[in-house]
């Protein structure tokens, strides 16, 4: 059966992309006004922009009930959520009765009911979310009970931030588009092709645009990733950033100027004029001022007809400052028409004019009458002469905001509607499609980063119901792929005390050692120089209660995995080893010991082939016929193989890979040179795309 999916992360990732939805008015396809005539039986007549439904078997008779168009786009970014949580229910009551849901949320399964739980044809993810799910309300946001026939519609209220009681009809269009995904798809792209047929072609890449999501989540990252090679502009906002530190403005400056005599004549000392420093102050440009300078004079240096070249203005921490006191008048510039440039221009002040005349001397735009044509005037001249600003259309703002920030200033709607919004979720760092595969070292021990990263993050939202607090992959920087104690200690664990669970009357164990609290200096110890030094076996006691395992001695870091027979049995005599250090790449990239490099390949064909079920990847993997013992498995194969060994490292030797539909792969780790010569040669003779190299 198909694995259940996290309600929570659900949630979040269609609030998020809701998040980005302006509340438009738009027009309904006429593919759903021809198919749907009712709802729930009742009669539906659509105007343009709204659809009144006639509702009967009231006692007052017929009653209408008014929905702009907006409810039946929002109803369907959330038919996927309300399906999935249909389809919890009908596993929930396979385990208890309809009158037991009512009773369940914050208690727990009885034993005969854990006995039923087991039995389900889940995996056991699965079946840990099903427990959430009946026990635990706030996982889902949930407020009726599950035993309810509307007990969907608090959290998709939520997700959609409605507040209305009127507006809970939101819900029950859900439910009604729930099973027609045409209908739904009918709606949300033609709304989007309505709306992209107001801005042209240079909304393709969004000119103003903030990523937002919890600490660590790569947005930056992503950034830099996709303006790489390009002209940009940086800047970070803070709570005194104002215009003036944003724009520009006059500042004192030390300049040497020739001393003259009470005559005005210069004086000369042994044929040397004599000189002092003297304090002036001049015009200095600050980021914004910067950025659109270097915009305009890229269409200057444009051919007429050519694209501009792009110029980038990438704020960090957009949130940490005060944006209506920064931006200011800017604020209006940041309405941009169909053709990327500002809507309304405005006038610049006497300083700024004298500042951008001067930095436009002698400069013409040979692309100025198509510019102009957009306004039916002479807008270039102006521009040119620092009469007024305008945003030219290669000019990208683009901001990152950490959601876990406290006490800092809120954006208002008017700011927000004015840019496109990138939601980064929380998920496994990859490059190239491949996991990165960052390890912890603690204590002579390895710990899985990513592992980390889930149950931490887990526990955080037991222990807070926060969102924006959790942990993002990229949180603290690895080296080599290893994040060290020290560095775990001060950054990870640090925040955890004192921005995560500061405040927190603290009911878990993961901050027990035995009947002590592990404090934050309990990861402390002092040398005999006076200087602080980590604990590490407190750190590995940390990882144990949180639940992570040890999955390699540090010292087997740069040696070989256990190569295994053809039974699958460990060679151990140590005179049969031969250790070797070769790493691959793998269409250029990389740097993977022999023991990842199949792992990281079909990772890669998997992200390529999205549309695959798990046993087709097999099919095909197993089809290369090459020599190594259950070299790729479905789950239900991995499982039904392992249930019944004793060996206690078995797990150890696999690698998981996490496919979009939810399915998992188990994929071998044991190879020795024999094994990945053949795995090399037989995945370089396809035509796949993936090419493996010796470095």
């Amino acid at each position: 059966m198909e694995a259940l999916r996290d309600l929570q992360k659900m949630y979040s990732l269609a609030a998020g992309r809701f998040n980005l939805y302006e509340g438009k008015d738009f027009v309904l396809p006429e593919v759903f006004k021809e198919r749907v005539k009712e709802i729930n039986s009742n009669k539906i007549t659509y105007n343009e922009y709204s659809a009144v439904i006639e509702t009967r078997g009231n006692q007052n008779g017929v009653l209408n009930i008014f929905l702009p168009n907006q409810w039946f786009y929002i109803a369907s970014y959330f038919t996927d959520f309300y399906n999935e949580l249909q389809r919890y229910k009908k596993e929930a009551l396979k385990v208890v009765s309809k009158e037991r849901l009512k009773e369940l949320n914050g208690s727990s399964l009885t034993e005969q009911e854990s006995v039923l739980l087991q039995q389900l044809s889940l995996d056991e993810k699965s079946k840990s979310y099903l427990i959430k799910f009946m026990t635990d309300y706030s996982w889902w946001s949930g407020a009726k009970t599950i035993d309810r026939g509307d007990f969907y519609v608090s959290p998709i209220l939520n997700s959609a931030r409605l507040v209305n009681a009127s507006q809970s009809f939101v819900a029950e269009l859900c439910a009604f588009l729930a099973d027609k995904k045409d209908l739904v798809e009918a709606i949300i792209h033609g709304e989007e092709r309505t709306y992209s047929k107001e801005r042209s072609k240079v909304a393709e890449k969004c000119l103003q645009q903030i990523y937002y999501g919890a600490p660590g989540t790569g947005k930056s990252f992503e950034i830099n990733r996709i303006i790489k090679n390009k002209e940009v502009i940086r800047t970070t906002f803070h709570p005194d950033s104002d215009y003036s530190t944003f724009v520009g403005a006059y500042k004192p400056t030390s300049i040497e100027v020739p001393v003259r005599d009470v005559t005005g004549k210069v004086i000369i000392e042994n044929g040397k004029k004599v000189t002092e420093n003297r304090i002036v102050y001049e015009f200095v440009e600050q980021a914004f001022l910067q950025a659109y300078i270097k915009a305009w004079e890229a269409y200057a240096k444009a051919a007429e007809g050519d694209k501009a070249k792009e110029q980038y203005l990438v704020i960090e921490e957009i949130n940490r400052g005060n944006c209506a006191q920064i931006f200011g008048d800017l604020f209006q510039l940041l309405d941009r028409n169909g053709c990327g440039f500002s809507d309304y221009p405005i006038q610049a002040d006497k300083d700024m004019k004298k500042q951008l005349s001067k930095a436009f001397e002698g400069k013409t735009i040979a692309d100025a009458e198509r510019i102009n044509n957009i306004y039916g005037k002479d807008i270039v001249s102006k521009v040119l002469k620092g009469e007024i600003l305008l945003l030219p259309d290669n000019l990208y703002i683009w901001a990152t905001m950490n959601t876990s920030d406290q006490s800092l200033f809120p954006i208002d709607s008017a700011f927000k509607r004015r840019w496109d919004w990138k939601y980064m979720p929380i998920c496994e760092g990859k490059e190239n499609g491949v996991s990165l595969g960052w390890k912890i070292e603690a204590n002579g021990k390895l710990f899985d980063w990513w592992q980390f990263v889930e149950k931490i993050n887990a526990e955080i939202n037991e222990q807070t119901k926060s969102e924006d607090k959790k942990l993002g992959y990229f949180f603290c920087k690895a080296q080599d792929g290893v994040v060290k104690a020290e560095t775990f200690v001060s950054k990870v664990i640090f925040y955890l005390w004192n921005d995560v669970f500061k405040d927190q009357a603290f009911g878990s164990d993961i901050f027990r050692d035995g009947e002590e609290e592990l404090t934050f200096n309990s990861f402390y110890d002092v040398d005999a120089n006076g200087k602080a030094v980590i604990k590490e076996d407190k750190v590995e006691l940390f990882l144990q209660n949180l639940g992570v395992d040890a999955i390699l001695e540090s010292n087997q870091t740069m040696v070989e995995e256990p190569v295994l027979d053809d039974n699958g049995d460990d060679i151990s005599n140590p005179n049969n080893r031969n250790y070797d250090y070769t790493k691959f790449s793998i269409n250029g990239e990389g740097a993977y010991p022999k023991g990842r490099v199949a792992h990281a390949a079909i990772e890669m064909y998997v992200s390529m082939h999205p549309e695959m079920t798990a046993e087709e990847v097999v099919d095909v993997w197993l089809g290369l016929n090459i020599k190594v013992p259950n070299l790729i498995e479905t789950q239900q194969m991995f499982e039904t193989r392992t249930a019944s060994s004793s060996d206690p490292g078995l797990r150890s030797r696999y690698k998981t890979v996490q496919m979009m539909n939810g399915q998992s792969l188990y994929v071998s780790n044991q190879y020795n040179v024999e094994r990945i010569t053949e795995f090399v040669d037989k995945v370089n003779k396809q035509s796949w795309g993936i090419h493996i190299e010796k470095k």
